[in-house]
């Protein structure tokens, strides 16, 4: 299946985000023209409807960045989706008790309604590019890409390597609150993964300059890093994106909340957030220990894993 969304997608939500945007400009600017049209009573607080209308419009910014790539970008779609599902709800509920008028719906036709089917379509297609991961058979060769890898420095990952094992660390989106702790955590383990001859790489999914900017409040901006933003060496490695369990399950939630109170705050997603992360050990150009997460929220002793496993 191709990678390319078709057209009309990144239309749909440049015109979603368009809407957007103007709607919450008028009712930002103009908090009682809406309730005038209608003969309807003028709020007794205009500025929770200011509100209303820069809530809208932030959504309007969420969809024009989601228009740059529909399938990657799909949790801003989702949001928006099940606003427009659940909004008319509540508008019907208001409707069958007489809290609001009928011409009030009109809101709902334009701002939800009319956008039902193209988001679900939208979501679909996100889907179906999250359910056509390469097979086994079909994923790129793990020498050759270990081979050919260079990092930030310079230096491919085989020949780093030949002169040390390296801990190669795929990180999620830097987005992420599990991939914020993930780099807090090699920044405090660093000195324990070094100290017997262990160095350190990352792999993500950003562009240098934005990664080396991240690395750098983490005090890594040295560690060597290899952007890959088409998930190549992910899927050689054998990483895949994560299921609905592996990703949103009560448990990762629960984890997610600790990780936030610790500090660990999201920031904007660079990378397909569904990824998941893993960590290899490699030396002499092949991997020596494989560590998979079960889960988006485990938290691997990286420590542990920089040690060369005991001849067999």
């Amino acid at each position: 299946m191709t990678t390319t969304p078709p057209r009309w997608m990144r239309n749909v939500l440049l015109a979603a985000g368009l809407y957007n945007i103007l709607w919450g400009a008028f009712a930002v600017l103009f908090p009682g023209a809406l309730f005038t049209w209608l003969n309807m009573p003028q709020p007794n607080y205009p500025q929770f409807w200011q509100c209303i209308g820069m809530i809208v419009g932030v959504y309007g910014l969420g969809y024009a960045i989601a228009a740059t790539n529909p399938a990657r970008h799909w949790p801003i779609v989702l949001v928006g989706f099940l606003g427009k599902v659940f909004g008319p709800l509540g508008m019907a509920q208001a409707l069958w008790t007489g809290a609001l008028p009928w011409p009030f719906a009109l809101n709902c036709l334009t701002n939800d309604l009319i956008w039902w089917v193209p988001f679900f379509l939208i979501l679909k297609y996100a889907w179906d590019q999250f359910q056509n991961e390469p097979a086994n058979s079909q994923r790129p060769d793990e020498a050759a890409l270990l081979s050919n890898a260079a990092t930030s420095t310079g230096t491919t990952l085989a020949a780093l390597s030949q002169q040390h094992p390296v801990l190669l660390v795929f990180l999620r989106h830097s987005g992420c609150t599990f991939c914020r702790e993930a780099m807090a955590d090699l920044s405090a383990a660093r000195t324990a993964i070094t100290r017997n001859g262990t160095s350190l790489a990352l792999v993500h999914m950003g562009t240098a300059d934005s990664f080396a900017a991240f690395a750098a409040t983490y005090g890594m901006e040295d560690v060597p890093a290899i952007s890959d933003p088409d998930r190549q060496l992910y899927q050689a490695l054998g990483l895949r994106r994560g299921n609905l369990r592996q990703l949103l399950a009560l448990s990762v939630w629960c984890r997610g909340l600790t990780s936030f109170l610790a500090g660990h705050r999201p920031g904007p997603m660079e990378g397909d957030a569904t990824q998941m992360p893993g960590v290899f050990l490699i030396h002499h150009g092949r991997v020596v220990r494989r560590f998979s997460h079960t889960t988006a929220a485990v938290r691997p002793d990286y420590a542990a894993l920089a040690q060369l496993p005991s001849p067999a």
